[in-house]
């Protein structure tokens, strides 16, 4: 009788790739699988160690968490709408700009990567590349985890510094999460990229305006660059807009799946939605932008 997928350890491979590219949170050494854990377990030399969940992901935090963890409807929401399409573009956006501005198998990093959509799009034009997709909600790591068969996952604080070896990425990923400069700098292999994905003024204006979602800041682009400024130079800017027809369920998973969520309940969201047409025509715009690391 075989055990389901779901309560199994990571196979050994897997391990060896999570191992490969994690480091330490707390001292910065190498991490290693536990032998004496059958594969249960990351240890350092220093004897740090942190266990490995059933469902694949390692528990890389340490210390009180700075930032909100999404919950697992927040996490439900999300998979299930960006499953659908609709933010298809944005992924192939990422996935062509990574092949293109950091050619090669170089691996992946995702910080704050929810469900590892986007990572799995990004792997899916990187024959040969294996990602390590990070972010501080063990929901999100789940599905991460799972997301393509050559991501592994971890559980950690973005804002602190990162369980990732120096110099270890290609390409690092931060799509509508907080941004770490200076980790960012310090993960990247020369002449690696990093993508980041930021709302546009009149992102979902539609569904703000309705559901009473946070709304994002005009001067948004400017507190992006005094962010990345100090370390990295921006090379490349587009603005990805996709036009989106939202039945209900998609249109409150919209409001639900992001910061918004944590505030707005989901009667409260589809009561909102009520008095809008279904399907509810809105649109994405996003701002993907490109930078190289400062030498």
């Amino acid at each position: 009788m075989t055990t389901p997928p779901h309560d199994t350890r990571p196979a050994a491979p897997a391990l060896e790739v999570l191992a490969g590219l994690a480091a330490c949170p707390v001292c910065g050494d190498g991490l290693a699988a536990d032998p004496r854990t059958g594969g249960g377990a990351l240890r350092c030399p220093a004897g740090h160690a942190f266990d490995v969940a059933r469902q694949g992901y390692a528990n890389l935090l340490t210390g009180r968490r700075a930032g909100t963890a999404d919950t697992a409807a927040m996490v439900a929401a999300r998979a299930e709408f960006l499953a659908a399409g609709h933010y298809a573009a944005l992924a192939g956006h990422l996935a062509s700009r990574a092949a293109a501005l950091a050619p090669g198998a170089g691996p992946v990093l995702d910080a704050g990567a929810g469900p590892g959509t986007y990572l799995s799009a990004v792997l899916d034009a990187r024959p040969g590349a294996a990602g390590l997709a990070l972010d501080i909600s063990k929901y999100a790591a789940r599905r991460a985890a799972r997301a393509h068969p050559r991501a592994v996952a971890g559980v950690a604080d973005v804002w602190r510094r990162l369980p990732v070896r120096t110099g270890a990425m290609a390409v690092v990923l931060n799509v509508f999460a907080p941004r770490n400069a200076g980790e960012y700098a310090r993960v990247l292999a020369p002449g690696g990229v990093l993508l980041v994905a930021t709302p546009a003024p009149g992102h979902l204006a539609e569904l703000v305006a309705a559901a009473g979602m946070l709304e994002v800041g005009d001067r948004k682009d400017e507190r992006l660059a005094a962010t990345l400024a100090g370390g990295f130079a921006e090379v490349e800017r587009a603005e990805v807009t996709m036009p989106l027809r939202l039945g209900r369920r998609a249109a409150a998973q919209a409001v639900l799946m992001g910061p918004s969520g944590h505030h707005l309940g989901e009667d409260r969201v589809r009561d909102a939605l009520a008095g809008l047409p279904d399907p509810v025509e809105a649109t994405a715009s996003v701002v993907v932008t490109a930078w190289r690391a400062r030498t």
